[in-house]
């Protein structure tokens, strides 16, 4: 399955080969706040994900003894992009992410790679997107909003 993959606050190399964006990509770092989720015995853990930007409830792949608190992550999403099914041009041109009943809506601003993925900018982080299909050239460097469902993001700690 396709992985989407935002290191915050870091400067990563990636593999055209590997199916993520190749080149270099680098982030100016955005801190979130997390929190356990009430009544949560299975793994992953489920948090609730706070930032500048947004909040929602995500899964958690860290150790579920240090979720509460501030944290630097990485956001690992199991899905692409998919022009007219969950990504479509944003109302508003701002960076954001929220809960939409058992969705998680990212909004930023989006550019496409040379090898054929995306990148998606929300606040100081950017995010890197497989493609299903192409997309319409119209909408390289818009604002779009991509939804896709909270069980297939994870958020993971990043040690600076």
């Amino acid at each position: 399955m396709p992985v989407l993959i935002a290191i915050i606050g870091t400067t990563k190399e990636w593999s055209a080969t590997g199916g993520c964006a190749g080149g270099i990509v680098e982030d100016r770092g955005m801190l979130v706040r997390l929190e356990k989720t009430p009544h949560q015995h299975q793994r992953p853990t489920k948090v609730r994900v706070r930032s500048s930007v947004g909040h929602a409830v995500v899964l958690w792949g860290g150790d579920s003894e240090e979720v509460d608190g501030q944290h630097h992550v990485e956001w690992s999403v199991d899905e692409d992009i998919q022009w007219g099914h969950n990504t479509q041009s944003a109302a508003i041109a701002e960076p954001g992410f929220w809960q939409d009943g058992d969705q998680v809506v990212l909004r930023g601003r989006v550019h496409f790679t040379e090898d054929g993925a995306a990148v998606l900018e929300m606040g100081d982080s950017q995010i890197l997107f497989d493609l299903a299909a192409p997309p319409p050239e119209s909408i390289d460097r818009a604002w779009v909003e991509i939804s896709v469902e909270a069980g297939k993001i994870t958020l993971w700690p990043y040690r600076l």
